[in-house]
Formats: structure tokens, sequence, C-alpha cells
């Protein structure tokens, strides 16, 4: 989501991005993605940038520490960066802390010409006014300039340890305050286990730790601003609805394994057609026979009631709990931009 404001005023610009990929193959998908990054900056130029990532670093955090430093570095000193003579820098590197480590990183630019732009700082209860250049990495938890939290284990799907939890910092620009999330939801562990209920357990776990963070943001330690929460939510179809629709005519058969008799494998088959297989489900595989569905008219033959399930879970959430407050959301892997103007009333 995109779009230009001509009224004047202090253009920001919100960027969201899974990034885990680009430090698989950083010659070039590195480039390539900041080439686009660089981009957008033009095409919009902002005063102030929020990029939120997740997963950075990648799968292997303490192999591509060399990688981490060259992105940063690349981002703060390229020639498409040098009127941002102010930057804030927040990595989670602690990755040898389990009950810890979130891979989130925050990025916040501030052009040449902003003035007088402040900073909340957490533990002081006041704002700070931002000069220079920081970067803060290893334990972000003792960092009063924001508040960083993983999710408690028994949120976790299995209560198994992953990288999810968020980062907020809170700022000031043109006598407006406002908090910024960088946020990272569950993901759907099993395909056999997300396809079983509608909606599955995976969304409620994701809307159980949505509510988990907007609780934080609304409790009475800090006086009350506006808020935007960006960043890859996981969000996902509907498996049941999904496999539901496709599979209207065929029989299924369950695949279990010898020595557990645990669920391993479901296979759909047609009714008639010589038993022709429609559809094989696996923990983290979904190989459906005809991917055109997916591709035609975007998809909407199959997705549309779908992915309704969630959409209304999260709606139902932030307007009976949390009233009419701004939520910015990101689905996986996808990166995603806002851009808007704010305004001082005079």
């Amino acid at each position: 989501m995109a779009g230009k404001v001509a009224a004047p005023g202090t253009a920001v610009l919100l960027v969201t991005a899974n990034v885990g990929s680009l430090f698989d193959d950083p010659e070039n998908l590195q480039k390539n993605w900041l080439r686009e990054f660089y981009q957008v900056l033009h095409a919009h130029k902002p005063h102030f940038v929020a990029l939120h990532c997740q997963e950075f670093g990648g799968k292997n955090y303490e192999a591509s520490m060399s990688h981490v430093d060259k992105f940063v570095k690349e981002l703060l000193s390229s020639d498409a960066m040098k009127e941002y003579s102010r930057a804030r820098v927040y990595l989670d590197e602690n990755y040898k802390s389990q009950e810890h480590f979130t891979a989130l990183g925050s990025f916040y630019f501030l052009h040449e010409s902003l003035k007088n732009i402040y900073q909340f700082d957490f533990k002081a209860k006041k704002y700070k006014k931002v000069t220079g250049k920081e970067i803060y990495s290893d334990t972000l938890e003792s960092t009063p300039m924001l508040e960083k939290e993983k999710f408690p284990q028994d949120y976790f799907p299995e209560c198994k340890w992953s990288r999810k939890g968020f980062i907020r910092t809170r700022w000031c620009i043109a006598d407006c305050a406002f908090d910024l999330v960088n946020i990272h939801l569950f993901h759907d562990a099993s395909n056999l286990v997300a396809w079983e209920t509608s909606p599955s357990v995976y969304s409620g776990v994701r809307h159980k730790a949505l509510g988990y963070v907007l609780d934080r943001i609304i409790d009475q330690r800090f006086e009350k601003v506006s808020y935007f929460v960006f960043g890859d939510f996981n969000f996902r179809l509907d498996s049941k609805s999904v496999i539901e629709t496709l599979c209207t005519k065929a029989t299924m058969q369950t695949i279990r394994a010898a020595d557990t008799n645990e669920v391993v494998k479901l296979i759909f088959r047609e009714s008639d057609n010589d038993r022709k297989v429609v559809l094989q489900l696996e923990k983290k595989l979904f190989d459906y026979f005809n991917q055109d569905v997916f591709r035609d008219n975007n998809g909407t033959a199959c997705t549309v009631s779908a992915a309704t399930v969630e959409f209304v879970q999260l709606g139902r959430l932030l307007t009976d709990t949390y009233g009419q407050q701004l939520l910015y959301h990101c689905p996986h892997t996808v990166c995603a931009v806002s851009h808007f103007v704010i305004k001082r009333n005079v």
C-alpha cells in the first residue's frame, strides 16, 4: 500500500519486510532488495523512514554476522541515504539467548531538513532530541529507548521456542507523538495440524499474541499515543476452507507412520477419473495438481472466503477490545510500504 500526498507536512514512510532469505544469497538478493528500497525512497521522498525487518540475519545468525554488518553499513553510507543525517538502528543480535532472541531489526532514518525530532526514553519517561547516527545491538533489553519482548513460552505452539516477539519505539514529530511496533507473529508449523479446524489452532495463537502486544501498548505505564503496528503477521488462508473448496468431490486417504501411528500424509483423490490424485498434504508440503487455480484472477476462485476467517478475528479483536486504533499488517515474506504525511495543527 502506497500513496502520494501533495499537502505540505512531514512525509513518513513505513516499510516492513521479512528479510531472512536476503542472507542466504547476499551478493545477489541483498543488492536487488536494496536497489528496490532506494527506488521507493526516491519515489516518495520521505522525511522520516521506518524500516522494520524480521528474520534479520537469516536462519543462521552466527554464520551471517559479516553479512549483517555489510547490510547495515550499506544502508547507513549509501548515496541514496546521504540526505538522512540522523539514524537509529536496533538489531537483536543476542542469538545465544533462546529466551530473548527475536531476530528483529528496526531502522529509523531522519532527513536533514527535519527539525526538532524527539525519541522517547522508556526508563526516564521523557523525550530526548535525536542527533547523529547510532546503532544498538546485542542485549536490547537494557536499551531505554525501546521496549523489546519475546512472547512468553506458553504462547509458542507446542511450547517450542522460535524467534517471535516485538520491538516498540516512540517518536515525536511536529508535536505529534506515536509508537512504531515491529512485530513477528507465529507461522503455521504443520499443514496437517492447520487444516484440522477452522479457524486453525495457529490462527488462535496469532490472535492471542497480537492481543498481548496491544495490551502492552495501551497499558497504564505510559501516556497513550497513536500507534502503528507493522511487521510479519504470518497471516494464512484458512487451510480447512481452502482444502474443502479444492477437494469438494475427492476422497481422503490417511498415511500413518509405522512406528508411532502418527498421521504423516493425506492424499486426496478424485472419486472417478481413475482416482487421480488432486492434493497431497504433509507437514511442510501442499502439493495441488492444478497450480493455475491460485493464479487465475489472483486466486479468488478458492481463496476469498478462506482468507476472511483470520481477518474477521483480527477485526473483532481491534474493534471490541481496543477501539479504532490503526493497525498495519504485512503477510508473510511480502515487503509492504505505507506513506503518509503528518501536519502541524495551527
